[in-house]
């Protein structure tokens, strides 16, 4: 009995992780504090859907696997001693050696292949963004529209303010003037360390207007809470006006 419902089981279990990525939509979001706001939010969400359903079938079969051992295994009446004990049993222990070889290489697999794809960059992006962290703040340089002058720099006291263009692509690019930090915007259901001595890139297209809030996500000193900016998503008309009155300030 213990063999002939396992694997059916486990099948199921690996069928739902696979068949989460097109409905999405319809599922929920298990934690996550918003669905997203970036064209490469529906990926991300997907994956951690589809890893939640996988960890949901594992673990209502391991439950059911003991509940049933509780209830069919349990000593009767007037029983005494140990019930038969299975030993050596060589296509069980093959069996649960084999099941999580494969529920691994399933989550390995997926997680590579979203990776791969969430962290691929054009080669002409619509903007490029240079984002610098430093202890304990931001610095924003507009690196394609404004260059230099282009540069809005926080304080932990007074946290600056990122401005994004809805519908077009922006590539970011991440510095560290000190210590490990991570760029951290929990609206695009993303994050990804800034390094010292490393450029860290990534790409995002913003899908809807509005003002969202980012955070270093890495312990990276005594004010650390405080490393906070603020994210608006405009019209890309509104960032370009935006961005030339950058560059006008800067020059008076």
């Amino acid at each position: 009995m213990l063999r002939g419902r396992t694997p059916s089981l486990l099948l199921t279990g690996l069928v739902l992780l696979t068949a989460t990525g097109c409905a999405s939509e319809d599922l929920p979001a298990f934690g996550m504090p918003e669905r997203g706001v970036t064209d490469q939010a529906p990926r991300i969400l997907s994956l951690w859907q589809g890893s939640w359903i996988a960890a949901l079938a594992v673990g209502a079969l391991v439950w059911g696997l003991i509940i049933w051992s509780v209830i069919f295994h349990r000593r009767r009446r007037g029983e005494t001693g140990l019930p038969p004990q299975t030993r050596y049993n060589v296509p069980l222990e093959v069996l649960y050696t084999v099941v999580p070889l494969i529920a691994i290489a399933v989550f390995f697999f997926f997680t590579a292949r979203d990776q791969d794809r969430i962290l691929e960059i054009s080669a002409n992006p619509d903007h490029q963004i240079t984002v610098t962290g430093f202890q304990w703040s931001w610095q924003f340089n507009y690196t394609s529209d404004g260059g230099e002058a282009a540069t809005v720099t926080g304080t932990p006291g007074k946290p600056p303010t990122l401005f994004l263009p809805e519908g077009e692509s922006v590539q970011f690019t991440l510095l560290s003037d000190d210590v490990i930090h991570s760029f951290w915007v929990p609206a695009f259901l993303f994050k990804l360390d800034v390094i010292p001595g490393n450029r860290n890139t990534f790409e995002v297209t913003p899908k809807k207007i509005g003002s969202y809030a980012g955070k270093c996500a890495e312990l990276c000193g005594q004010d650390h809470s405080r490393m906070l900016f603020n994210v608006e998503v405009v019209s890309a008309e509104d960032y370009a006006s935006y961005v030339d009155d950058l560059e006008a300030g800067a020059s008076q």
